[in-house]
C-alpha cells in the first residue's frame, strides 16, 4: 500500500501524524480508523480552536480539515495556521460538501495545500495525504 511509506518516512521511525478536524464524530472515526490502519498515528479535534490548539502542541505531519464547521470556519482556520510561525509548514488536507462554485480555490487561496469534496472514501483521503507528505517531504529536501 502506496501510505504505508508515507506513514512512516523513515525506516524504523516513527509514524507521520495526521490531525483530523471535523465535528462530525463518524468522520473522525471512519478517516481515523483507515489512516491507522495504512501506518499513521491519528489525533483528532472537534473543532476548529481545539485543533488550532491541538496542532501548535503536537505539530502533526499533516492536517486533515472539514472545512464547515462551528465556531469558526475552516477558511479562516487556514489563515491562523498559515499566520503562525508553529504551524505555518503543516500541509492541509481540506475537506468540503459543498461541490459547487469556488470551495477548492476559496481554501487554496486560504492556504490548504489539497481540496476534497465529499463524499470522499477512506482510501482516497489516504492517497491524498501521502502524496502530499511525500511532496511536501521531497521540497524540504531540496
Amino acid at each position: 500500500m502506496s501510505g504505508l511509506s508515507a506513514a512512516r518516512p523513515h525506516p524504523g521511525g516513527p509514524p507521520a501524524t495526521v490531525l483530523i478536524v471535523d465535528d462530525a464524530a463518524d468522520a473522525r472515526s471512519l478517516y481515523g480508523e483507515y489512516l491507522e490502519f495504512c501506518g499513521f498515528r491519528v489525533i483528532s479535534a472537534i473543532d476548529l480552536p481545539q485543533g488550532a490548539s491541538m496542532a501548535q502542541l503536537h505539530i502533526p505531519d499533516i492536517i486533515l480539515m472539514n472545512l464547515a464547521l462551528p465556531l469558526m470556519n475552516g477558511w479562516e482556520a487556514i489563515r491562523q495556521l498559515r499566520a503562525n510561525p508553529r504551524t505555518r509548514d503543516i500541509p492541509v488536507v481540506a475537506v468540503s460538501a459543498h461541490t459547487g462554485g469556488d470551495e477548492p480555490a476559496r481554501a487554496r487561496e486560504a492556504g490548504a495545500d489539497v481540496c476534497l469534496t465529499k463524499p470522499c472514501v477512506p482510501s482516497q483521503v489516504a492517497r491524498a495525504i501521502s502524496a502530499l507528505l511525500t511532496w511536501h517531504r521531497l521540497r524540504i529536501a531540496q
